[in-house]
């Protein structure tokens, strides 16, 4: 399987390791706007300026889209339309109008399209949806994700900043949890926000934090916050409440707020019911590149086995409306009604 890979920041570098070492991959180029140091493993890949020029030269059956989000939806269209295949790091796009755009194009032209909702990968996080949904609802989620970040990783995140807020960039990955353990359609979202710094643009926001509502009587709160100024206390919060019990992640050993294997790390879960406290000790859990791994690993055989990705299509649509609707209601101060997402 013929593979171009686009954009080699965290996540475009991890996803080519990863086909780099899949034994039904070859990469037959790498597409970065900039010069960019690779690891070794890398290094003797063609390297593209322009990704069309790329996809034009290299016809590839499979395209890894991991630039920035503002780009993410016309190149998973321009590659899917060149006959390729598609796996996009999330957001899926900046708009519900671009990703139903791609989803569009991917069902019209009979392509896989795959979205980097790397979670859904992690053995850990599938068990605390399990426990989750073994509870019964309606549920109470209490999900944040702050990083004090520094350095490259704040340079970085002013980067995304310029199209893409924290609470859309992070929030997708916490909202699908939700949305695969209440099963329920979201109906409302509320959302308040701060811009805590002169570095990022004027009308931009690095603190957020909404309130989603589902159909079910379930409700979720999530938080993002970018830069040097957050505080790294109580930074990740991970807590499902129904009225049975709840679950949470337990682990408080979580390093750094802007430690990358970190972001995804569980270590243990603790199960409440009334009179009944139950820990799972969730140790040996995939590292950041294990899990980009099982993510391409995942996307190569759908495409050989042609899986139907359509449900897989609609929850990364549903997941990024509700973000979007969260960043409306900030920026508009008012509440949004989702509607019928179905």
């Amino acid at each position: 399987m013929r593979v171009l890979v686009a954009g080699l920041g965290n996540m475009g570098r991890s996803h080519a390791l990863a086909l780099h070492a899949h034994p039904e991959a070859e990469i037959v180029g790498l597409v970065n706007r900039s010069e960019v140091d690779l690891p070794a493993p890398l290094q003797g890949y063609r390297m593209h300026r322009d990704f069309h020029a790329a996809l034009a030269e290299t016809r590839p059956d499979l395209v890894v889209v991991a630039t920035y989000t503002d780009t993410h939806a016309d190149y998973a269209i321009a590659a899917m339309e060149a006959g390729a295949h598609v796996f996009v790091e999330k957001p899926l796009a900046t708009t519900a109008a671009d990703a139903a755009r791609v989803t569009a194009t991917a069902r019209r032209l009979n392509r896989k399209l795959g979205v980097g909702y790397i979670l859904r990968h992690h053995p850990s996080w599938q068990r605390l949806i399990a426990e989750a949904r073994d509870l019964g609802g309606p549920y109470v989620f209490r999900l944040n994700l702050n990083q004090q970040s520094h350095g490259a990783t704040w340079e970085t995140h002013k980067a995304l900043m310029q199209t893409t807020s924290p609470i859309v960039d992070c929030g997708v990955h916490y909202v699908d949890v939700m949305c695969q353990i209440t099963d329920a359609t979201p109906v409302r979202v509320q959302g308040i926000g701060a811009r805590l710094s002169d570095e990022i643009p004027a009308g931009m926001y690095n603190y957020g934090q909404f309130q989603v509502a589902f159909a079910d009587g379930s409700v979720g709160w999530y938080e993002a916050g970018w830069g040097p100024m957050m505080s790294e206390t109580a930074f990740f919060v991970k807590d499902v409440i129904s009225p049975n019990g709840a679950v949470s992640i337990t682990d408080a050993n979580k390093g750094a707020s802007d430690d990358i294997d970190g972001h995804t790390k569980v270590g243990g879960l603790l199960v409440h019911r009334p009179g009944d406290d139950r820990l799972i000790a969730l140790p040996d859990e995939p590292g950041h590149q294990a899990l980009c791994d099982a993510e391409q690993a995942w996307m190569v055989h759908a495409i050989r086995t042609d899986a139907d990705l359509t449900r897989h299509m609609r929850d990364a649509e549903q997941s990024l409306r509700i973000c979007l609707a969260a960043d409306e209601s900030i920026r508009t101060g008012n509440p949004v009604s989702l509607g019928d997402l179905s």
